[in-house]
């Protein structure tokens, strides 16, 4: 990754250099040519318009003009006949004016008599027309590119130096950018690696970068929600196997018992088959919770809504717990109104329902009193449901984490508790499914009171 990222940070900034010096180095001549053929034109076309204007008896003022115009443009200008002898300006003198007439000549070959022709010499750029002055003869204006060339050459070569220059400062720059961003990144990976192995005491550091400070802040909660899951997993493990082991050792105890003590005498078999079949409902419910628990981490579990009688089917979930009424003393303080109807699924209800009942069970207090209530609020447009343990209470601290996978309070109860830790999970889930409003109350030594909020609705909605 390093030297990828150096490697592209170099080839771009290797193009911009490219292209900077490419474009300067061909604009440079370029342009100082292109002004300098304008002006030739045009100082050609106003010499010839002064030649025509005053010859011949205005010679000085031709002569004049030429010199000013020498003068001004520095340049060579010369009328020069076709013998090779330069007459304009006075006293001027051309030497070799055979070849330089056969020169002209040969690059006025294909052009029209009236059409000048600008071409480059030895380090010159010249212009030449034919020109009418007494007979045919050429105009010639000569700038020499001899000190252009040379700035031009020097300007080339500080340009190809400070390219050079640059490209060296970029190399650096580049790799100096690659090793900043990628650094962290590798650290990342390297703590990455050692935390896949199980170690969640590393940390993820954050840098100067933005993008890269959230990520190693993403990791960091990631490594955090990780290292409570395999926490929860663990206390999970140990609690669904102490509670898988007593109620089969108890199944087993029991199934002994009926086979060889109490097989012929029917009160006693009778309460020895009840214990092994609560003990086998306790070990149902087990595995129904951890069943809940990976359909709604699979995301396979359906809400099918329905309107029903949420009275009556309050009333049935109840039932279910008449055996803690009439075996160990439980009782179930209802305040029910009548004939209340949801828009919910009924058999996830259920469980939400059986669930907080069970959990009240499990922590009130020593009168065994669990109170039940189901109150509709026509002002709200809804059904207040709510259970109350008569417990230890909840602390503010452990309020927030008792709806997570796995999670029960680590408080000293008279009884054992038992259950999963996956009973309130479960609730959460289906009620964020189905969006209603719930939460808990809870004061230490007060008990706890969990709450639904279901909505209300008539028995004859259509759905």
């Amino acid at each position: 990754m390093n030297f990828r990222l150096w490697l592209n940070f170099s080839l771009f900034s290797l193009l911009i250099v490219f292209l900077v010096t490419f474009i300067s180095y061909f604009i440079i001549g370029g342009v100082f040519t292109s002004q300098i053929q304008s002006r030739l034109e045009t100082t050609g076309k106003d010499v010839i318009e002064v030649i025509s204007r005053y010859q011949p008896a205005g010679a000085p003022l031709i002569d004049d003009y030429i010199k000013q115009a020498e003068e001004r443009e520095d340049a060579i200008i010369l009328l020069i006949t076709k013998r090779g002898e330069a007459i304009l300006p006075f006293e001027s003198s051309l030497e070799n004016g055979d070849e330089v007439v056969k020169f002209i000549e040969s690059k006025l070959t294909f052009v029209d008599d009236n059409t000048a022709v600008i071409f480059n010499g030895n380090d010159s750029l010249n212009y030449v027309a034919q020109v009418d002055y007494g007979e045919k003869c050429y105009l010639l204006i000569r700038y020499e590119l001899t000190l252009i060339n040379s700035t031009t050459r020097t300007l080339r070569n500080y340009l190809f130096i400070i390219s050079s220059v640059v490209l060296v400062i970029a190399f650096i720059i580049s790799y100096s950018v690659a090793q900043k961003l990628s650094t962290p990144i590798k650290s990342m990976s390297a703590t990455a690696e050692k935390m896949a192995k199980g170690n969640y005491e590393v940390n993820f550091v954050a840098t100067d970068y933005q993008e890269v400070a959230q990520l190693a802040d993403t990791l960091n909660y990631a490594k955090d929600e990780i290292k409570k899951s395999e926490i929860f997993q663990k206390e999970l493990l140990a609690n669904v196997s102490h509670d898988l082991k007593t109620p089969l050792t108890m199944i087993k105890a029991y199934a002994s018992m009926i086979k060889e003590i109490s097989g012929d005498n029917p009160e006693k078999r009778e309460q020895h088959l009840n214990v092994i079949i609560d003990e086998a409902d306790r070990l149902t419910g087990l595995v129904n919770d951890v069943l809940n628990v990976s359909k709604i981490s699979s995301n396979i579990d359906t809400i099918n809504k329905k309107v029903f009688n949420l009275t009556e089917f309050l009333y049935g979930v109840i039932s279910k717990f008449d055996y803690l009424r009439e075996t160990q003393g439980y009782s179930f303080m209802v305040d029910i109104d009548t004939d209340l109807y949801t828009f919910a699924d009924e058999e996830k209800i259920g469980q939400v329902i059986y669930n907080l009942v069970s959990n009240a069970v499990n922590y009130t207090g020593e009168d065994k009193t669990v109170y039940i209530s189901l109150k509709n609020d026509p002002i709200n447009d809804r059904i207040k449901f709510s259970v109350k343990d008569t417990g230890v209470g909840i602390s503010k601290e452990n309020l927030h984490a008792i709806w997570e996978r796995y999670y029960r309070v680590k408080e000293e109860h008279a009884r054992p508790v038992k259950g999963s830790g996956l009973g309130l999970y479960i609730v959460k889930n289906i009620l964020n499914k189905h969006s209603f409003e719930f939460g808990a109350d809870s004061e230490k030594g007060k008990g706890s009171i969990f709450w639904i909020n279901f909505p209300t609705v008539s028995p004859n909605i259509e759905t």
